[in-house]
């Protein structure tokens, strides 16, 4: 037992606990899993905030140490749990390594207003009929150019990595909600939501 511990929201849409849950069954390492009702501000509640630093989830804990955001965790199960004997979830190569950071730092820090008109709902629960304002459509079209740039085969960085799983839950936003998007990234973001790790996410109940 590796005597981890998953805190994720209970509505299991969280874009950066998805990605911590799927590093997780990627490397085949047991964890408890609990949820924190964000909805009736279950994270702001003593229990919860004492315990995870920013009040947030993702939160791992295991053993003394607990850790929020999402990229942190990653980049602690990676060495904790190293390749080659458990699964890598970020490129071997170092220069490879670096840019699938960038994706993922690109990913949590821009696009701010597609994260707003198309939150994660539109994946996980129903989508939002309201066109895309100037500022999502340009943050849509950012979107689109750079995954253009960056998508060359069946997966970024030659094999599947976890920037594949966050790449593919952003262009989600627009694909599951039927926005305009060039059919090659469609495909890719369709292959990338059919991998068994992803679909176990995809496949919560959902509060």
């Amino acid at each position: 037992m590796s005597g981890l511990t998953l805190y994720v929201d209970t509505n299991f849409s969280s874009p950066y606990a998805m990605s911590v849950y799927v590093t997780l069954l990627e490397k085949k390492l047991d964890f408890q899993l609990k949820t924190i009702d964000l909805d009736s501000g279950e994270h702001l509640l003593p229990a919860f905030r004492d315990l995870a630093l920013t009040g947030r989830v993702p939160a791992l804990v295991h053993g003394d140490l607990i850790l929020n955001e999402s990229s942190a965790i990653i980049e602690y199960l990676e060495e904790a749990w190293p390749a080659p004997q458990y699964v890598g979830v970020l490129p071997a190569d170092g220069n490879q390594r670096a840019r699938a950071r960038q994706v993922q730092a690109w990913l949590r820090s821009d696009l701010l207003a597609l994260r707003a008109e198309r939150s994660t709902n539109v994946i996980f629960f129903e989508p939002e009929p309201t066109p895309l304002t100037q500022a999502g459509q340009g943050a849509a079209d950012r979107l689109i150019h750079i995954a253009e740039r960056l998508i060359d085969g069946e997966h970024l960085f030659g094999q599947w990595s976890i920037a594949d799983t966050d790449l593919a839950l952003m262009l989600n936003r627009l694909v599951m909600n039927r926005d305009p998007v060039p059919q090659r990234l469609v495909d890719y973001a369709k292959r990338q939501w059919q991998r068994a790790s992803v679909q176990q996410w995809v496949g919560q109940p959902r509060g």
